[in-house]
């Protein structure tokens, strides 16, 4: 996903300012594709300048507001059709489990059950933000609860895993650095 397609997906229901597209960003899209000011208000001027968006009204202080052109709805609908998704493979939380071997056990299950806390912190910042946020039958509502919902059982799965492998380093023994056989062990 690029930020390009972001900004016109949620542009694809009705015209927008990039303060507008900020609010959006952070009440939907920021747990799946963060973005920062300049970042949206420069793709915003890249859009336009590709004629994937229109400006449709200017206010006070430079305001603009943004509408997808035919061209930018058939290029939203070109990624979402036609464009295989790519996945992160990337991880600085899961690169550093390759390396807790480098700790004493202490700290390799610290570090595990921290990541426990944090997916347990996620979780409910996610549910906070799904108690304050008015549901409708809109489009945005409707897959944005799905993708929220998603968020919800990812950080639930990494917290019971982050405190399986705790328990796991926690049980090694201690002089080989192995861990013992678990469930499904032959």
């Amino acid at each position: 996903m690029s930020l390009r397609h972001a900004v016109l997906g949620l542009l694809a229901d009705h015209p927008a300012s990039g303060y507008d597209l900020m609010k959006l960003f952070e009440t939907s899209l920021a747990n799946v594709w963060a973005a920062n000011q300049s970042q949206v208000y420069g793709e915003l001027g890249k859009l336009s300048d590709a004629g994937l968006l229109t400006v449709t009204a200017e206010g006070p202080r430079g305001r603009k507001e943004y509408a997808i052109t035919e061209d930018g709805k058939a290029e939203l609908r070109r990624w979402l059709t036609d464009t295989p998704p790519t996945t992160t493979r990337r991880s600085d939380a899961l690169l550093r489990v390759f390396f807790l071997g480098r700790l004493t056990r202490l700290e390799a299950v610290t570090y595990l059950e921290a990541e426990a806390s944090r997916a347990v912190a996620r979780r409910a910042s996610l549910q906070e933000l799904e108690a304050s946020i008015d549901w409708g039958g809109d489009p945005l509502s409707v897959y944005g609860r799905i993708v929220l919902e998603y968020g919800m059982r990812q950080s639930a799965m990494h917290e019971e895993w982050a405190r399986w492998a705790a328990g796991h380093v926690a049980a090694l023994d201690e002089h080989a650095q192995t861990p013992p056989p678990g469930p499904g062990a032959a």
